[in-house]
């Protein structure tokens, strides 16, 4: 006789809103999750997963109303528990690791108090053992140190060490269920695959039951024993990881693993026509660093930060280089000081010839033109208060371009060049999806007709369909325009997909560089290999 599950799940109904306004984000589903079992639960975003998450949480955020269906954690019916009861059964029976741990941890408090807040609600410990008790928790989660770390505040923690934090509270009581809801989509695929070993090896010591809330199929092919796809607020297709990845019987799931750049990942060609070369065009590099540096003053007293240490590129005209490393590698810096949003120390930037680093006033502010940025997060750099129209036409305003009728008419065209209607353009950004948002940003950067883009982790914030229609978009403009890139990125399984050349950054300096399929297939750098490794759902793919 097989035992009860952990989790139970019966015909699941949760609605947002009222009246005419009303959505229905789940719809009837069912889950069972057994001890020491992972279940991934994936989807885009708007699938319901993270709603189904909060449901078992019992933490439904305002608005949203939980209309039909039961959650029974260890055969307690949790769904008929009031607020007070719940609390208790939060952090003892069922253990939460949240997604954005800078959000997740009180920034006034010391990373050792919040864990031994946690023992002190839901156990006997008196203060001076929740104390001890939450350095061995930090040391039990592969934070060195644990002793200096219990006293410091969150802030002072990289995004990783504060993830490790939050698996450390979730599992500080030994509840018999976690929920972790997309708790690693902000690292680097190396800190990554250290959190989420962390998570297994918790889960096998004290037989948890994992409930895991994640948009990276590759992430659920590595981890999970089982999986469940949802779209539209329905389970769509269920059963054992390694059999739903390999062999997807839904339309909708064999689109999410084409998609996901872990477990498929090939270069994309254009659908376009590339532009014809322009007759004479130089062979030369477009742009040419030399000697790049910078150093950041250390803060409190501490010693100064060399972010970036003589950095060498030669990027050829209407290639896509990509710069790879993790967090804290330098390689955002050099593309911010290539695009003169920040200033070098030392060294020379280069563009069709011209001296990018002796650029001042009216000069620099004209020549801003040929060099164009879009972000990481599209809705943060959008203003919020301006349609889309004002924002896709601010460069050309700024720039002193066109009259207003041509502005407004550019903006229909740059729209349809990114393929999105016309009836974007009196939108505003919180109107918009992730890839929308982005693709304006694209539009945006396009205004103004440059030759280089600097694209910073342009697709990291996006759903895997939604990333591989924007990276696809990028190479039909490339080839439609004639267009440079440099693509920051700390994903290897997303540079493999775009990028014509590498230079993989680590500690500020270069470590190797060369044409992509050279770098990507045998990488003459420890650190490249590490980061390849890192790369989730290989062996599912192969």
């Amino acid at each position: 006789m097989s035992a009860a599950p952990v989790l139970r799940v019966t015909n699941l109904h949760v609605t947002y809103g009222s009246g005419s306004a009303r959505h229905h984000a789940v719809r009837g589903v069912d889950l069972e999750l057994g001890a020491g079992r992972i279940l991934a639960v994936v989807g885009e975003s708007g699938s319901g997963k993270s709603t189904v998450a909060n449901a078992v949480l019992g933490l439904l955020p305002d608005g949203a109303r939980l209309t039909e269906g039961v959650v029974e954690v260890e055969g307690v019916h949790l769904t008929a528990m009031r607020e007070r009861a719940l609390r208790r059964v939060r952090g003892d029976i069922v253990g939460y690791v949240p997604q954005d741990p800078s959000r997740s941890l009180n920034p006034v408090l010391r990373i050792g108090e919040q864990i031994a807040e946690a023992l002190r609600r839901h156990t006997d410990l008196n203060r001076a053992d929740a104390a001890a008790r939450a350095v061995e928790i930090l040391d039990e989660v592969g934070i060195p140190d644990p002793e200096l770390r219990a006293r410091q505040y969150p802030h002072e923690l990289s995004g990783g060490l504060r993830q490790r934090v939050l698996i450390g509270i979730a599992w500080a009581c030994t509840p018999q269920l976690v929920v972790a809801d997309e708790p690693t989509s902000a690292l680097d695929v190396t800190v990554q695959r250290h959190v989420l070993d962390r998570m297994e090896e918790l889960r096998a010591a004290h037989g948890t039951a994992v409930l895991l809330i994640t948009h990276d199929l590759a992430v659920a092919a590595d981890r999970a024993d089982d999986i469940v796809v949802m779209q539209h607020g329905q389970i769509v297709e269920s059963g054992k990881a390694a059999e739903v990845l390999s062999n997807p019987q839904h339309e909708y799931t064999r689109a999410l693993v084409g998609a996901a750049p872990g477990l498929h990942s090939a270069r994309m060609l254009p659908r376009v026509e590339p532009a014809a070369v322009t007759a004479g065009t130089s062979d030369a590099p477009l742009l040419t660093v030399r000697g790049l540096q910078k150093t950041y003053p250390g803060d409190g007293g501490a010693g100064a930060v060399h972010a970036v240490k003589g950095v060498d590129l030669d990027i050829r005209r209407r290639e896509t280089f990509a710069i790879v490393g993790e967090s804290g590698s330098g390689k955002s810096t050099t593309a911010r000081m290539i695009a003169r949003i920040i200033d070098s120390d030392s060294g020379e930037i280069r563009f069709d010839g011209e001296d990018l680093t002796a650029m001042e006033g009216e000069r620099l502010r004209r020549f801003r033109q040929y060099i164009q940025v879009v972000f990481q997060n599209p809705v943060g750099s959008l203003d919020p208060r301006m349609t889309v129209e004002r924002l896709v036409t601010e460069p050309l305003r700024a720039q002193r371009f066109l009259s207003r009728r041509e502005r407004a008419a550019t903006a229909r065209e740059l729209l349809d060049q990114v393929r999105l209607g016309p009836e974007h353009l009196e939108r505003r950004p919180a109107q918009l999806s992730g890839g929308q948002a982005q693709r304006v940003a694209i539009a945006r950067a396009l205004a103004v007709r440059p030759e280089l883009l600097v694209l910073d982790e342009p697709v990291s914030a996006l759903d895997v369909s939604v990333q591989e229609q924007v990276l696809q978009l990028l190479v039909d403009l490339q080839a439609e325009h004639g267009l440079t890139y440099l693509f920051i990125s700390h994903d290897l399984a997303v540079v493999r997909q775009i990028s014509d050349s590498i230079a993989v950054m680590s500690k500020g300096e270069v470590l190797e560089r060369g044409p992509a399929a050279e770098v990507l297939s045998d990488p003459r750098s420890e650190y490249t290999r590490e980061l390849l490794a890192a790369i989730p759902g290989q062996v599912t793919a192969s």
